[in-house]
């Protein structure tokens, strides 16, 4: 038995935009090292820091990412080629003999690109992902031989919807009637126009892709596209290697501020599902959908739609994820800590926004005041703002239940032979959740922070120091607290008084109770 689903890539050449994310680079690792037969594959890159795209491709080949492919499959690097190109210029910024041998060779394209900034102002937003998606299909609609348009969106495009259903559902507004008017429209005049253009989206990211979506599906059926909507994407699970992450969005970012000690509050439902997909188990399935597709008897009148998402087999709760992740940090911590990792979530808003103003703006304060005393640059309170600016995005996800259908998606499995059941696993249901949250823990220490495990044992005794100073400092407010209520109200006073020893011996609260007798 052989691979159909390298069968049916043999050969091919393939467009990926957005190669350079984290989602583009898995993409590649994977089509290069479990297709072995493609013929070649395009990455649109773009120029950045002064680095050429084939710069950056050399870099992208050093990371452990690439290592099995580098011990193993060395010679596949050759079948990536480097495309200079910009979404945000026509035709994708590519010079005319590099776009005419894409129109002329290509069959495949994987557009990935897009702008993550969930803050994003929303003219960013549409510049990126809708108007940059039309350039993408524009450039998609002159390919000779085109065979699939894989389009990445999100699951959580559509906030208005209780539960996302496999198609595609009319815009909020015109996306062409938005684009055109975010031409002429200067950036402070789109933000004030935001909120009535955006209705019940929390971001211009969900806003945007979903515009996006709209103009996908007018393409088709001239354009054999498809629309593919991962939920929140995490750290990978297997391959290429276990807990495989290169950057700090989403809930890995929010792991490494907690076990930092810089996040300690979170308004969060915990009893709320938590709607993850590991990166490697979302790319198998999108290799796998073109093939799907194109041995289907008949395309069908929509456009055809896939949620990858745990849909309704999920079990684990936002609070169980913290709790497992708490434990885990504690087993693994970061080097260099600000304070002990010992935040929490909570369900009350008023709640948490009260410990956000004692345990992160504050403290913020206090450090930069330091700093300041010290004739160092101050950078806390700038940083507490970024991370306040994020979380109060990263909320809106977190307390609502969402809910998808997946029957396109739990369709891919049953199309495979034995060979690609293995080769492309796609069973979410078989991630057991301590594993999983610590390889991805240990991921965002190897690759993220570039700490090493040989560390730990320092990394361990910093933790156990800074446990004893919380336990004191903690102690410390709770009495301040307490003995503040004492001076303001008698009857607390004289209730106190009845703890004898106790309370006379306690810092400030003793003195307080029984110095006014």
């Amino acid at each position: 038995m052989t691979s159909e689903v390298n069968e049916w890539y043999r050969g091919r050449k393939i467009l990926v935009t957005g190669s350079s994310g984290l989602m583009g680079k898995v993409l590649i690792e994977k089509l290069l090292y479990s297709v072995p037969d493609i013929g070649c594959i395009f990455a649109l890159v773009r120029p950045k820091r002064g680095k050429s795209p084939e710069s950056r491709i050399e870099d992208m080949w050093k990371l452990p990412l690439f290592s099995r492919i580098r011990e193993e499959k060395p010679h596949a690097m050759k079948k990536l080629i480097p495309v200079t190109g910009d979404l945000l210029n026509d035709n994708l910024g590519i010079d005319n003999e590099r776009l005419q041998q894409i129109y002329d060779e290509v069959s495949i394209v994987f557009h990935f690109a897009a702008t993550l900034r969930l803050e994003a102002p929303l003219k960013e937003g549409l510049e990126m992902n809708t108007r940059g998606t039309q350039r993408v299909l524009d450039v998609a609609k002159k390919i000779k031989n085109l065979v699939s348009f894989v389009h990445l969106s999100t699951a959580f495009c559509y906030p208005d919807y209780e539960r996302m259903a496999e198609r595609v559902h009319d815009p909020p507004a015109d996306p062409h009637a938005v684009l055109q008017a975010a031409s002429w429209l200067t950036d402070d005049q789109l933000n004030l126009l935001a909120p009535s253009l955006m209705q019940k989206h929390p971001n211009s990211y969900t806003y945007s892709k979903r515009l996006a979506e709209a103009l996908v599906r007018e393409s088709y059926p001239d354009l054999p596209a498809v629309v593919v909507r991962p939920s929140i994407v995490t750290p990978s699970h297997q391959e290429p290697v276990p807990g495989w992450v290169d950057n700090l969005n989403g809930p890995i970012g929010l792991m490494i501020g907690a076990g930092k000690g810089v996040i300690r509050s979170m308004h969060c439902y915990g009893h709320y599902h938590a709607e993850v997909i590991p990166v490697d188990i979302a790319i198998n399935a999108l290799v796998v959908i073109p093939y799907y597709l194109n041995t289907k008897v008949e395309r069908s009148e929509e456009i055809p739609v896939f949620n990858l998402t745990s849909g309704d087999d999920r079990n684990d709760t936002w609070k169980e994820v913290l709790d497992v992740g708490k434990a885990t940090v504690r087993r693994y911590p970061f080097e260099g800590p600000l304070w002990y990792p010992n935040g929490n979530i909570r369900h009350n808003k008023y709640v948490h926004e009260l410990c956000v103003l004692f345990y992160h703006i504050l403290p913020a304060y206090l450090i930069d005041f330091l700093m300041l005393l010290f004739g160092q640059k101050r950078f806390m309170v700038r940083i507490q703002n970024r991370i306040s600016v994020g979380l109060e995005v990263l909320q809106y996800f977190t307390t609502r239940e969402w809910w998808f259908d997946t029957n396109n998606f739990k369709e891919l499995p049953k199309k495979l032979n034995s060979i690609d059941l293995n080769t492309f696993p796609m069973d979410l249901t078989i991630i057991k959740i301590e594993p999983y949250i610590e390889s991805c823990m240990i991921g965002g220490k190897l690759f993220c922070l570039r700490e090493k495990l040989e560390n730990l044992p320092k990394a361990r005794l910093q933790n156990n120091i800074l446990f004893v100073l919380d336990l004191i400092v903690s102690a410390f407010f709770y009495l301040l607290i307490l003995y503040w209520l004492v001076l303001l109200f008698e009857p607390l006073r004289v209730l106190l008084s009845y703890g004898g020893p106790f309370v006379k011996y306690l810092p400030l609260v003793g003195k307080a109770v029984f110095g006014q007798q």
